[in-house]
């Protein structure tokens, strides 16, 4: 597999809720214009992970991070990085479909928004590139004015990721996107992130090992807090190097 850019580096990275630690001295390098999933039974920390990585945690205000994250070799937990500008970097798209209570423009141009962007004609633009980009602009082109959460749940999912995507974002954290959907609506979002890595780099946590093998790059296997493999995903469900891998992998525990 080809070498590309590190995005993310993660450095003797330890979690705490409370005195209870979540995540135990990850080390990890995630690689640009990938697909990178994270695999393992429920509980083992890999939905805690992604959303360190935007900083997401920081609104438990109960938690503690120690080690680093570093994106493009800058410390997302250092004094001098803006959160508001690093989860514009770092977008999130969440287990359920959580659409806005609003149109299905105003949805997409929410962001933007934020962000001082006025001029009618770039929302616009913003709105349609983004809703191309995650393949729904067909379905509801005709529609903007109606209110996002009257579509479907596999079609909420997608404004959702091009929600995400109108802040332009580097990096898109997909945390079990399809777990809620139907097999075409997953097949869909499936084919959407296959597309999204040739612009984004795209880290998902899934539940689906054959999801994971489909779609990803990588794959990161989690158990109890910890990183006990992280390779090519073919190696990893063909020829892991750790026993606990092969186990999880050919469904032996879950």
């Amino acid at each position: 597999m080809t070498t590309n850019n590190i995005k993310f580096n993660i450095k003797d990275l330890d979690f705490y809720y409370g005195d209870f630690q979540a995540l135990k001295n990850i080390n990890m390098e995630i690689e640009e214009n990938l697909v990178t999933a994270f695999i393992g039974p429920s509980g083992c920390g890999k939905s805690t992970f992604i959303k360190i990585l935007n900083r997401m945690q920081d609104l438990v205000s109960y938690a503690k991070v120690d080690g680093t994250v570093e994106l493009d070799g800058n410390d997302i937990y250092g004094k001098e990085t803006d959160v508001n500008l690093l989860r514009k970097r770092v977008g999130m798209v969440f287990q359920h479909p959580n659409p806005f209570p609003k149109s299905i423009y105003d949805n997409i141009a929410y962001g933007p928004r934020t962000h001082g962007i006025k001029d009618t004609k770039e929302l616009d633009h913003i709105v349609e590139d983004s809703l191309r980009g995650a393949a729904i602009w067909d379905e509801v082109k005709d529609k903007l004015d109606q209110k996002a959460t009257s579509l479907s749940g596999g079609q909420q999912q997608r404004i959702c990721i091009a929600r995400a995507i109108a802040n332009d974002p580097e990096v898109l954290l997909m945390d079990e996107p399809t777990s809620a959907l139907d097999p075409i609506s997953t097949n869909k979002i499936e084919e959407l992130i296959h597309e999204l890595k040739e612009k984004y780099t795209v880290v998902i946590v899934t539940h689906n090992m054959q999801q994971a093998a489909r779609i990803s790059d990588k794959t990161a296997f989690f158990y109890q807090g910890e990183v006990i493999e992280f390779d090519d995903t073919e190696k990893i469900f063909s020829n892991p190097t750790n026993q606990q891998t092969l186990d999880y992998v050919s469904g032996r525990f879950g």
